[in-house]
């Protein structure tokens, strides 16, 4: 799932443990001495170099460094010029035209044309008229279906007309890569699961994937023929790393550039290092703990899967278990503060669509056990909670291991489950595992059973409300949902907000929406966790927040913010070798430095300063120091 996207304080750690796990750091890949690289660090790794399979946040950035958008997104996610460079729309609202530059090329030299446009396009629409309904993991051809896209065609090498079933701008907001025709043509729909898409990747994106090694690090190289300056980095090397730890340690000493989400202790540390900046970007999406509501409606079971009981199925169970979370306190010690109380699908971020409940759930066990009483979930002689069969409850509770803070807010849950008599077994998966572990039978496969129960994970929106909103559509069981939840009713009022002729109408819908979703509770929407990242200044400025007032410079929308980068007056080609990198530079950031308020081979320059690093932290473990650690960043979850 994608995350934009955590012990209650923290567990000790034996010195010999430690030293273990800590001499192991995700290594960066040598560089050329000459070359500028771009050094960006996340805890979640890539699940797949093909965008039709990547279902992580950070795919999502792999893919727009790979291919342009047909439209980029700008600083205040308006459409700007991408694959095309303008467009316009008929009279009667149904026809876009989209003009390409003349003379464009892929990475590989080859002339990249409208063709290559419509081709991409044309694959996505035959996936979504296919038996499946889809292609890969489903995350991106709900683009063209919820833009009505019927028809695409390119009269000439520069002119794409794209035709709609009805007037509406999402054609302007599509997250699809425009795939070179050449490379992929010989793709077909049954093979795309297989197709992986080794590097080197051919695309028109500002840089090309060079390298990837799995759980390490992703290559990127400048597009000598992107058509516009790609920016100051040479190199991007995305940089994987096993915690925030590490990654903050590798920041500090000059090894890394960025870092995306580290937890609440370490942001506010890093506010008073210099040449580092912090910045708080506001959540476009959720954490959630959700339910696997597998056949509710309909009856249908999975032999030897499935959840394990079918109170799970039942609204009134799942409104009850939302007393017994505290998010007020989720928020203030597993996220520190940094981040909101969860209530609907749509985060606060979209301001225009998000409308909180009008009677929203508050913490209170006694009415959760009262409500769970009525519903019919009595408490055996031993208080333990039985469900409608005499089943006690003994639930299962999955989560991906990309962020700390979801086994730190289990712990909560499973203290508060246990006072209603409800029993909790927590397991931890990579995120890979987890997402075949969910899958049901509609995905296809005899493997696929959805044998789960319960899972904390997260999200991450887009510039415009579907994609979270459609997440919970019947149609989406098998592909994107990961609760299994089906709801005629929120179908209906989707396909009606999708064909609304104005703001005000489907914001009623989606509003009603909102509320479906509240009350049926196949989630319950625990915080809308704020991004913290944190980057250096001294060797590259030109870092703008995306959006500009609440958003982070990467790991937003589209390839933008790397192309603004430039190189910091003080910088040199390569970082300071020793543990003094991260301090001593008077570099300025081009941009005022926002602050929020409330692994492969690597010479041995690349790897000094965080081993000099690792060890100094060994040394204090071994004395004795207790580590809190709350978040680790970066995942999904997208």
């Amino acid at each position: 799932m994608r995350l934009p996207l955590r012990a209650r304080l923290g567990r000790a750690l034996t010195a010999a443990g430690l030293i273990a796990a800590l001499l192991i750091p995700a290594a960066a890949p040598a560089t050329a001495q000459t070359s500028n690289v771009l050094r960006v660090g996340t805890t979640q790794d890539l699940d797949s170099m093909n965008p039709f399979q990547t279902a992580l946040v950070v795919g999502f950035e792999v893919f727009t460094l790979n291919y342009d958008l047909l439209l980029n997104f700008g600083p205040d996610l308006e459409p700007v010029p991408g694959f095309a460079e303008s467009w316009s729309q008929s009279d009667d609202g149904l026809t876009w035209t989209f003009k390409m530059r003349d003379g464009l090329l892929w990475s590989d030299g080859q002339p990249a044309t409208a063709e290559d446009a419509r081709w991409t396009f044309q694959f996505v629409l035959d996936g979504l008229a296919s038996e499946d309904g889809f292609i890969g993991l489903g995350y991106i051809d709900p683009y063209a279906a919820n833009a009505g896209i019927t028809k695409v065609e390119s009269p000439d090498a520069t002119t794409l007309v794209v035709t709609t079933d009805r007037p509406n701008d999402q054609v302007l907001k599509m997250y699809i890569p425009v795939l070179p025709k050449h490379i992929w043509e010989t793709v077909d729909l049954a093979g795309v699961t297989d197709f992986t898409n080794d590097p080197t990747v051919v695309g028109s994106g500002p840089y090309q994937a060079v390298e990837w090694q799995t759980g390490q690090f992703i290559r990127f190289q400048k597009n000598p023929n992107y058509w516009k300056d790609a920016g100051a980095a040479d190199e991007v090397i995305i940089q994987i790393f096993s915690s925030s730890d590490t990654m903050v340690q590798a920041l500090r000493t000059g090894q890394l550039d960025y870092a995306r989400g580290v937890n609440a202790d370490q942001f506010d540390a890093l506010k008073t290092e210099a040449d580092i900046a912090t910045v708080a970007g506001t959540a476009n999406g959720w954490t959630e703990f959700g339910f696997n509501t597998y056949g509710s409606g309909t009856g249908k079971t999975i032999e030897g899967g499935g959840p394990s009981t079918t109170a799970l199925q039942d609204p009134a169970f799942r409104d009850a278990l939302g007393y017994a979370i505290d998010k007020e306190l989720l928020v203030e010690r597993v996220l520190g503060g940094y981040g909101e109380v969860g209530t609907t699908n749509v985060a606060p971020f979209q301001v225009k669509w998000h409308t909180p409940p009008a009677t929203p759930r508050t913490f209170d066990l006694e009415l959760a056990k009262t409500k769970l009483d009525a519903a019919g979930y009595a408490l055996d002689s031993a208080g333990k909670r039985l469900d409608k069969d005499g089943k006690i409850l003994n639930l299962r509770l999955y989560m991906p291991d990309s962020e700390q803070t979801y086994p730190d807010t289990a712990q909560f849950i499973q203290d508060w489950f246990a006072e209603l008599g409800i029993g909790i077994t927590t397991q931890v998966f990579d995120s890979g595992t987890l997402t075949d572990l969910m899958l049901p039978p509609e995905a296809g496969g005899d493997a696929n059973k959805a044998d789960y129960d319960m899972f904390i994970w997260g999200w991450g929106g887009d510039v415009d409300p579907n994609s979270l909103l459609e997440i919970f559509t019947c149609g989406q069981i098998g592909s994107s949902s990961d609760s299994n939840y089906c709801n005629p009713a929120y179908d209906e009022l989707f396909t009606q907000q999708n064909a609304a002729t104005s703001e005000s109408q489907r914001k009623s819908l989606i509003d009603q929406m909102q509320a479906i979703f509240y009350a049926d509770a196949p989630y319950h929407i625990l915080f809308y966790d704020a991004q913290l990242d944190a980057y250096r200044t001294d060797r590259f400025a030109g870092w703008q927040n995306q959006p500009t007032a609440n958003g982070v410079p990467l790991f937003g929308y589209g390839s933008l913010d790397y192309t603004l980068l430039t190189l910091a007056s003080a910088a040199s080609p390569e970082p300071s070798v020793g543990p003094s990198a991260s301090a001593g530079s008077s570099a300025a950031p081009a941009t005022p430095a926002p602050s929020a308020g409330g692994d492969g081979g690597s010479n041995a320059s690349d790897s000094t300063p965080l081993l000099l690093a690792v060890v100094a932290a060994v040394v204090l473990v071994a004395g004795g120091l207790v580590l809190a650690r709350r978040r680790s960043a970066a995942g999904d979850d997208e």
